[in-house]
């Protein structure tokens, strides 16, 4: 049986975001979370990059969702990648992190507190 396309539901914005930000967890978050709660200047790094995400977004007037920040992180990686920008083929080297990475770390750590909220 075949279900007419008008009735399937469309898949929602919010959905969207949590894929963005789970698949940005996945690459990026996961390992770089470890690492960061290793490492204290990295911690110290990440929390920085989160207050100026937090900044940017306007998450001191207004909570922050994720779709604000799968946004902020799709338009800070499309930015990157339209300036040349490749993402790493291996493991990072979190002692050493570029911008790009370390501020999409802090999303995915403004992301994981959403979670716990």
């Amino acid at each position: 049986m075949r279900v007419p396309f008008t009735r399937v539901a469309p898949r929602t914005a919010v959905d969207s975001a949590r894929s963005t930000l789970a698949a940005l967890t996945v690459s990026v978050g996961t390992v770089g979370l470890a690492a960061a709660a290793a490492r204290p200047g990295l911690l110290a790094l990440v929390d920085q990059h989160a207050a100026a995400v937090r900044d940017s977004l306007d998450g001191d007037r207004q909570p922050l969702s994720p779709a604000m920040l799968a946004g902020y992180a799709e338009g800070v990686r499309e930015a990157a990648l339209e300036h040349g920008w490749t993402p790493p083929d291996g493991p990072v080297d979190w002692s050493h992190p570029e911008w790009l990475l370390t501020r999409l770390l802090a999303v995915c750590a403004l992301a994981r507190s959403l979670d716990r909220a």
